[in-house]
């Protein structure tokens, strides 16, 4: 990952720029460089991943245009061609295509034309015109934010970056672009674009060809690369496709706690038919306690099954950056909002399974994406999401909801289906039944945190936090001591979440009170 701050006003004091520009200076502890353009103060944080030389340092200028991208752009060598007969590139960096790209065609064609993970701010000085986009499922943050003194419209990686600076800090919606004032969608990935008949065996061909290509596209990549391995079907499939790809052994890595680990047996499974150089990570009852305020503030959120699910994953990236030379991570995230969750098994329509999965898509960039991408880049390292392939995406949502729903007594059927009777992973991992993340590696671990908030907090703490606080009001004495720490170093910013994730309570079978899969009765074999 990469970390950016551009400051939209020469009013501000370059020693707050600097402080917002070091909040973020983990994202991209390679190189640092800053410089005054149009008024405004650009800083950029780099994690050297593609051209590894100075020359795709940050930020890049061109006819009195100048630009800040933290992404990947995985079709910048077909871009380039387009480009080649009137600019001349002079890094290999996929993200200098930008600039010329936007000079031919203008933002909003622009944006349609990429195929990537990207969050990038321009601007032409030539116009006078300040324009910004982010990737339709919101893999790469971004915010924006409107500056103390003089209210011009600012945008940072993360929003600790503007918090010295600006007062007003919003997230930068996911598929959409900025441009003369306006935020404008040129994709949303939770729209179905077409519907499609295919029978089941065409869905399950079609399926692993574009997952197998969304995981190929992703291995560009000048540093080297590693995989988080939970044993799951997600991240084992990854890591399976990848596998395949080359003739040497990739470097896999899982975490569980030293008492109850669940997913530590099945990554071993898998690590061991696969063949990778493999690495387990066991932590404690202290290594939770110890970084939760770290995680949180790294985070930026305060809610439940977020914070749960980061904790396993941080230390586990924390152990990657300390112990090894890799600055690539792919990981399993998207599956479970394209093919549903534990609880989507209730779904009492199809219609109704997929609204859930429109909303769980339109979500993403606050729960499960905010975890990866903040836990993998606040050890400065780059994550890489392959089922969330815009190509793949808008495939899955075109199948008819009925053929995704859990009519085979097997939740992901159709994922599952699609590499049956192949030799990417064995059959016992294939159809394993689901755990969650915060569950999986080890139940020991939310029962710790639950039993610290218990002895943190009375009766009367968790009943006064009506008062406190009105907006998503904690509800546990878990949730209030996450509020208490987000707000410690986010006040009164709550409002970059929109809700508690939880299952859909209006569905028999999901009124619950935790996010926890453990909660729901067919949560059954997970566990073991």
């Amino acid at each position: 990952m990469c970390g950016f701050l551009v400051i939209g006003s020469d009013q501000v004091k370059y020693k707050d720029f600097k402080n917002g520009l070091k909040n973020i200076e983990r994202r991209g502890p390679d190189e640092t460089n800053s410089v005054m353009f149009g008024n405004r103060y650009w800083g950029f944080n780099r994690l050297s991943i593609m051209d590894l030389s100075l020359n795709g340092m940050q930020p890049f200028t061109y006819q009195n245009c100048i630009l800040v991208c933290n992404g990947e752009i995985y079709n910048y060598l077909a871009l380039k061609e387009n480009l080649t007969s009137n600019y001349t590139f002079f890094s290999a960096s996929d993200c200098e295509v930008l600039l010329p790209l936007y000079l031919k065609y203008e933002l909003d064609v622009m944006v349609r034309m990429l195929d990537g993970e990207f969050a990038f701010v321009l601007y032409n000085k030539d116009k006078g015109q300040i324009v910004a986009a982010r990737d339709p499922m919101g893999i790469r943050p971004m915010f924006y934010g409107y500056t103390k003194i003089d209210h011009q419209i600012s945008f940072a990686s993360e929003a600790k970056a503007l918090m010295p600076v600006c007062d007003e800090i919003y997230p930068f919606p996911p598929g959409y672009y900025y441009q003369n004032g306006k935020f404008v969608c040129y994709n949303d990935l939770s729209e179905v674009k077409t519907v499609n008949t295919d029978s089941l065996e065409e869905i399950a061909r079609f399926l692993r060809f574009k997952l197998e290509k969304a995981v190929e596209k992703r291995l560009q990549s000048d540093a080297p690369i590693g995989y988080l391995l939970s044993g799951g079907l997600d991240s084992s499939l990854v890591c399976a496709i990848a596998s395949h790809l080359y003739d040497r052994p990739i470097r896999t890595f899982a975490i569980g706690m030293e008492s109850d680990p669940i997913d530590l047996k099945y990554a071993k499974q898998v690590a061991d038919y696969l063949g990778t150089d493999h690495t387990e990570v066991i932590m404690n009852k202290e290594d939770i306690l110890t970084s939760l305020i770290e995680v949180i503030k790294t985070l930026e959120t305060w809610d439940i099954t977020t914070i749960r699910a980061s904790i396993g994953m941080y230390l586990l990236c924390k152990y990657i950056h300390e112990n090894t030379n890799l600055k690539v991570i792919l990981t399993g995230e998207v599956s479970d909002e394209l093919f549903g969750y534990k609880y989507t098994d209730f779904a009492p329509s199809p219609a109704a399974f997929q609204k859930e999965s429109e909303k769980r898509i339109q979500e993403l960039y606050m729960y499960d994406v905010l975890r990866a991408d903040r836990c993998i880049s606040g050890n400065s390292l780059e994550g890489r999401v392959p089922f969330a392939d815009i190509d793949f995406v808008n495939y899955v949502m075109s199948i008819d909801p009925q053929k995704k729903m859990n009519t085979y007594d097997k939740g992901k059927y159709l994922l599952r289906h699609a590499f049956e009777g192949t030799d990417y992973l064995p059959h016992n991992i294939l159809f394993r039944e689901k755990a969650a993340f915060s569950d999986a590696v080890g139940h020991s671990m939310v029962d710790y945190l639950k039993e610290y908030a218990e002895n943190k907090y009375t009766d009367a703490d968790l009943e006064y936090a009506k008062v406190k606080y009105p907006y998503c009001t904690p509800f546990t004495k878990e949730s209030l001591l996450y509020r208490d720490i987000f707000e410690e170093f986010y006040p009164q910013k709550s409002h970059w979440i929109k809700d508690f994730w939880m299952p859909n309570k209006q569905w028999e079978g999901c009124n619950v009170n935790d996010p926890s899969a453990r909660v729901l009765k067919n949560y059954g074999e997970s566990g073991k």
